[in-house]
């Protein structure tokens, strides 16, 4: 059962964990429940208050999630006050089993693991769904986090320890394995901005959560080797100058809009 307060740190790459976050915010709320949100891009491991319930969100990428997001869970202050914490995820379909590690790094650290919940939202990549269809996934994971959420209050949630097979393979993604420029999978897979569609708007800039993407004046922004693979920059673009090399025929998808991450 959660506290009176809830400090939810978050990442969401194209805005599905977003949506799912702030239902449950919502839901929280309209209980009496305190919410906070923090980004966990923005965010330091060290200020985390550990007399708050503590909530994770984060979407799944190649069975992990992101390394900014695995570092910052690692860093959780320890605590001795079995700080209440639980954890939701977004994913396009499986996950690999990413709740048993993040389960075994936060009971280490002393936390109270309270509840884990996956909720399956539309892909992000390889997008080939139709609104439609997307709609109606979104819809459905709306209402499993509002039902989630209530679970949460109502101390009926769980948090399952998956069995792993290998921690690094959940500690890592593919982006992880970034050593050097030279490095094949951030060459073969660099995200590039077209010059010709490209109007210097500065947004992928902004919204990139590892500042992997600068802008000079006169130049077309400039990506470096340190890309994520969260896919903001291609996804949000309003000119589509920044295409996906996985993208099904060029299509992207967005579950929010880009000022949503702009605030």
């Amino acid at each position: 059962m959660v506290k009176d307060v809830i400090d939810f740190y978050y990442f969401s790459g194209t805005g599905n964990t977003l949506l799912v976050v702030k239902q449950m915010q919502k839901t929280f709320q309209e209980n009496g429940i305190q919410v906070n949100l923090h980004k966990i891009e923005e965010s330091n491991p060290k200020d985390v208050n550990v007399e708050h319930t503590i909530g994770l969100g984060f979407p799944i990428a190649e069975l992990s999630t992101y390394n900014f997001v695995w570092e910052f869970i690692r860093a959780l202050p320890v605590t001795d006050m079995a700080t209440e914490v639980f954890m939701v995820d977004t994913l396009g379909g499986f996950s690999g089993g990413i709740v048993g590690p993040v389960h075994e790094i936060v009971k280490k650290n002393g936390y109270k693991p309270i509840g884990a919940k996956e909720i399956v939202m539309p892909l992000n990549i390889f997008y080939i769904q139709d609104e439609e269809t997307c709609h109606e996934k979104v819809q459905k994971g709306l209402i499993t986090a509002g039902e989630y959420a209530l679970d949460l209050i109502n101390g009926k949630s769980k948090w399952g320890r998956v069995p792993v097979l290998s921690d690094a393979l959940y500690y890592t993604s593919i982006a992880s394995l970034k050593i050097t420029e030279s490095n094949l999978n951030q060459k073969l897979l660099r995200l590039e901005t077209d010059n010709e569609e490209c109007r210097r708007c500065g947004i992928c800039v902004r919204l990139c959560p590892v500042d992997n993407i600068t802008l000079e004046e006169g130049k077309p922004p400039e990506h470096g080797f340190n890309c994520e693979y969260c896919l903001r920059c291609t996804s949000f673009c309003p000119r589509g100058a920044i295409p996906c090399p996985c993208n099904y025929k060029g299509k992207t998808y967005r579950a929010v809009k880009a000022k949503e991450f702009l605030k």
